[in-house]
């Protein structure tokens, strides 16, 4: 068996709590888990799961950029469909060139 380690850090009191109950809920404590995700890093060569920005704050930034590009919309002029067609015509002819 090879050399063991002690490993410490802090966490929050009422986190850990709630943690421990799940493990020994599953039949095993702690420390037994946190072993199993360092055995995982290694095998996956990396965080053992999908690490992402939960929903609610990816709704909230779309919805923070819909309403900054609604207000820019809102400050454009209008334009008729004969000035944005030139535009068009306009910006082919200068990427051709």
């Amino acid at each position: 068996m090879s050399e063991q380690v002690l490993i410490q850090f802090r966490a929050d009191r009422q986190l850990k709590q709630e943690v421990s109950e799940i493990y020994e809920s599953l039949g095993m404590d702690l420390p037994t888990a946190f072993r199993m995700f360092m055995s995982m890093s290694k095998m996956v060569g990396g965080i053992p799961f999908s690490v992402t920005i939960p929903k609610a704050q990816d709704e909230a930034r779309a919805s923070a950029v819909f309403d900054r590009m609604r207000t820019q919309a809102q400050r454009t002029p209008e334009m008729t469909l004969d000035e944005i067609n030139a535009e068009i015509v306009s910006a082919r002819a200068e990427k051709n060139r």
